[in-house]
């Protein structure tokens, strides 16, 4: 149940937005670039207030027992704000995809077609913890001229709240529509709901954050909504993989940042190397803090905890790795296919036939072949920031960047064409 206020007004901001959207559609690369070289400044001239307002969430989250893990994606320093605001530059300067012709073709009737990149329209954008989500989301949809509302986690309310302000105020100043970006100013559950019965107002629902928000979101939008649930992500070590790197390939998925969902959670070891190459792998995992856990297999050659049943479908988010031997690549992709979480997926081999099959088999929005998962991110291909990463496999698959914040329309072009031939 939601109360009739809170229904209300997140009705009044849906509204809003898809007033907004019609008039962002309209603006060209070099209005919308202006606009966010203006939140960019207005942003670093805000930093005294932003960092006022998150000092206000750290000593709430330290009061509420948060742990050291979750304040620090919570903090901000001049640093970070700096890096936010560079973030938005570095917005501006990608391609402009809106307007761009994916396709074009002339029909034997002479009917012109083209298929055109344009706006989604307007996206809501639930999530937790980081406030630098607040300027992520919102300049990458504004620069692919979709509105948005930004419904962020009570950790962070003081933070978003000015973060918001400072990019609506300057990029209003730099023609940006009204109501272009807008941040749900209180954080009761009941908004979470609200917002996903605005199917009339809001084209898509994007969340960001834990199984419980994105279950949440999923089981009562009523609009579609584009989202990965965990990131259990497998690195398959084959027959024919060098061990060297091998041993630097998941040692860099497992421990370069644990806590993130492109990170490795389980090691997939071919039989025919695991008597060499566990030992050697085992022992750098375990330099960096790594717990391990192993199948029976696993546990024969080196000393660790039994892997349960649980294990191979768990996202640890942490310092902890499951290890299966496996007697064969059919067997790897059957237990990544199985177990996994359709996110990013790697195998270390010199084989390129194995790499192929593996690469083809493996049903993952992202599968790398001799490369660490971790680079499983929109900057990182060459996108520029991101809104997340999606294992749907509809309109958007893998890090989305500003292409998969669009849609597209068909523009068909004639001369007096009919359907029903020559006029009587």
């Amino acid at each position: 149940m939601i109360s009739e206020e809170i229904h209300e007004q997140i009705e009044f901001m849906a509204r809003r937005a898809r007033a907004a959207a019609l008039k962002l559609s309209q603006l060209s690369t070099d209005g919308k670039n202006a606009i966010l070289a203006a939140m960019a400044t207005g942003l670093r001239e805000a930093t005294p207030a932003v960092l006022a307002a998150n000092a206000k969430d750290l000593s709430a989250g330290g009061e509420k027992g948060l742990a050291p893990a979750m304040l620090d994606r919570l903090r901000l320093d001049e640093a970070r704000v700096e890096a936010i605001a560079g973030g938005i530059e570095q917005v501006a300067g990608l391609p402009d995809p809106v307007g761009q012709v994916m396709e074009s073709w002339t029909r034997p009737n002479g009917m012109r077609l083209e298929q055109v990149r344009v706006p989604i329209g307007t996206i809501g954008i639930i999530f937790e913890s980081r406030p630098n989500v607040t300027s992520d989301a919102a300049v990458l949809c504004l620069k692919a001229g979709n509105a948005t509302i930004l419904r962020g986690g009570s950790e962070a309310i003081h933070s978003n709240r000015a973060i918001a302000e400072a990019l609506a105020s300057a990029g209003a100043a730099a023609g940006m529509p009204d109501n272009a970006i807008q941040l749900v100013p209180f954080t009761d559950r009941e908004s979470v709901t609200a917002l996903c019965r605005m199917e009339r107002w809001l084209d898509v629902i994007i969340p960001r954050g834990g199984r419980g928000l994105i279950g949440t979101v999923v089981s009562q939008a009523r609009m579609p909504v584009i989202k990965h649930y965990d990131g259990i992500c497998h690195t398959y070590v084959d027959a024919a993989a060098d061990p060297d790197m091998a041993v630097r390939i998941a040692v860099d998925a497992k421990t370069q940042k644990p806590g993130v969902c492109n990170a490795m959670e389980t090691l997939l070891v071919h039989e025919s190397v695991a008597a060499g190459f566990l030992p050697r792998v085992a022992e750098a995992l375990r330099a960096k803090g790594v717990e391990l856990r192993g199948c029976k297999r696993t546990r024969a050659v080196i000393d660790c905890q039994a892997a349960t049943e649980e294990d191979w479908s768990t996202e640890y988010l942490d310092l902890i790795l499951s290890i299966r031997v496996v007697e064969s690549l059919d067997e790897a992709v059957a237990h990544i296919n199985s177990y996994g979480s359709h996110h990013s997926e790697c195998i270390v081999t010199g084989d390129e036939g194995a790499a192929s099959r593996f690469l083809s088999a493996v049903d993952s929005a992202c599968v790398f072949h001799n490369v660490s998962s971790r680079f499983a991110d929109g900057e990182e291909f060459g996108f520029g920031a991101e809104i997340g990463i999606s294992t749907e496999k509809l309109h958007a698959r893998g890090p989305m960047g500003l292409r998969e914040l669009t849609s597209y329309q068909y523009r068909i072009r004639g001369e007096g064409q009919t359907k029903g031939g020559e006029e009587p």
